[in-house]
């Protein structure tokens, strides 16, 4: 099996925008590996990728926790849960379970017609929309691709799932959470009574007993929702504003403990960053992986980096970077590099600042009117690492990478 790791790269604000892109980009190739997401805090999500397909995804803070919560929830006649996943152990014993030992325990349940592929489907759907959705709160992560010919690390696919519809599920429940006013909490965290006498005080004798009794501190708002059969987003809703009044505290949980000590790799590690006094270079491109390859390139020569897939939020961000050159692509949904040009020329910080046109036309017509908008150069795409760094020295020939 040939294998290809990419270098580690990170991306601001894994929006639900960002996702399908990302998906949608893998999907055209036909890849197949393996994609490592991961956070400041150290968690990694792992998600198993089959000719641009979802086959499985695991990871985050509740690895466990949350694939044990959707079993149970797809497969209620999987009882009692903890005597047979023991004797599903020692089934497996002839298997190598150190990576991925969840998918290993679904194919043998599988094969055991304990449950079926349906089952399976669905909850490798639930779970991918969850860690989708957990990534969409992460202000930074990071990604890693390793690229196999073939897709044999966790057997057989019992479940072959579209990306980008899977990444616009996640994308609508964050919404939801959003419009709920819950953007600021996370669905892991778990509910406590710190205050009992003033939850009494100020709710029926009927709630609070339910509250007492469920409110341990060992069940997140997500097990809560499945075990009450209602949504997460009413269920945390409704705690709201005793948590509002201090009345219940929403607290940080660990992963149930791992039956299996697992191999997969480490979580990615943030890049090193350059020095603060390093030229700040920007590169406004709705693509990720130009942007990625634009990163590697100008991070590898020592300058600092900021992507912006968004062209919307460009001028924003670029107001509150203030980079020192620009690279701007000319062709973008909802907004132009003309467009996005000319309004940075207008305002005094960006008068002198190098902007740089990047585009796979490389017309006349379009290196005049780019001029004519302010455009300080005209760059054609893909650009080799050589062109984009002599471009950089030519506005910057102080930098550190000169």
């Amino acid at each position: 099996m040939v294998e290809k790791t990419l270098p580690l790269i990170s991306i601001e604000d894994f929006s639900g925008a960002k996702q399908a892109t990302f998906f949608k980009l893998l999907k055209q190739p036909r890849f197949s590996g393996e994609l490592f997401l991961g956070d400041l805090k150290g968690h990694t999500w792992i998600f198993h990728i089959y000719m641009g397909r979802l086959t499985f995804a695991t990871g985050g803070a509740h690895g466990f926790r949350s694939w044990k919560r959707h079993v149970l929830a797809q497969c209620p006649d999987l009882v009692p849960f903890g005597t047979l996943f023991k004797q599903a152990l020692q089934d497996a014993a002839n298997r190598d379970l150190s990576y991925c030992w969840q998918y290993h325990i679904l194919c043998l349940w599988v094969e055991q017609q304990k449950i079926t592929r349906e089952q399976v489907a669905k909850i490798v759907r639930a779970l991918t929309v969850e860690a989708l959705f957990d990534l969409t709160q992460i202000r930074k992560v990071t990604y890693q691709v390793q690229q196999s010919s073939s897709n044999t690390q966790i057997g057989m696919q019992l479940a072959l799932l579209d990306a980008e519809q899977v990444a616009a599920e996640a994308q609508g429940l964050w919404k939801a959470w959003q419009v709920a006013k819950l953007a600021d909490r996370s669905p892991n965290t778990a509910p406590v009574i710190r205050q009992p006498s003033q939850l009494q005080a100020n709710s029926s004798a009927q709630l609070y007993q339910v509250l007492n009794r469920l409110l341990d501190g060992q069940r997140t708002l997500r097990d809560l929702a499945i075990q009450m059969k209602r949504d997460v987003v009413d269920v945390t809703r409704s705690l709201l504003p005793y948590v509002q009044q201090g009345y219940i505290e929403l607290v940080d949980i660990p992963d149930l403990p791992a039956p299996v000590k697992s191999a997969q790799p480490a979580a990615p590690t943030m890049p090193a960053q350059p020095q603060p006094s390093a030229p700040l270079i920007a590169c406004i491109d709705d693509s990720p992986l130009i942007c990625q390859s634009m990163e590697e390139m100008i991070k590898g020569a020592n300058y600092q980096f900021l992507a912006i897939n968004d062209p919307l939020r460009a001028i924003a961000q670029m107001m509150s970077r203030k980079p020192d050159l620009i690279f701007l692509d000319l062709i973008m949904p909802n907004a132009n590099g003309y467009e996005i040009c000319g309004q940075l020329r207008k305002l005094s910080i960006f008068k002198e600042t190098p902007i740089v046109i990047l585009t796979g036309q490389d017309g006349i017509v379009d290196r005049v009117r780019a001029k004519l908008v302010g455009a300080s150069d005209f760059l054609s795409k893909p650009a080799d690492s050589a062109t984009v760094l002599g471009v950089i020295r030519k506005y910057l020939p102080q930098g550190v990478g000169s």
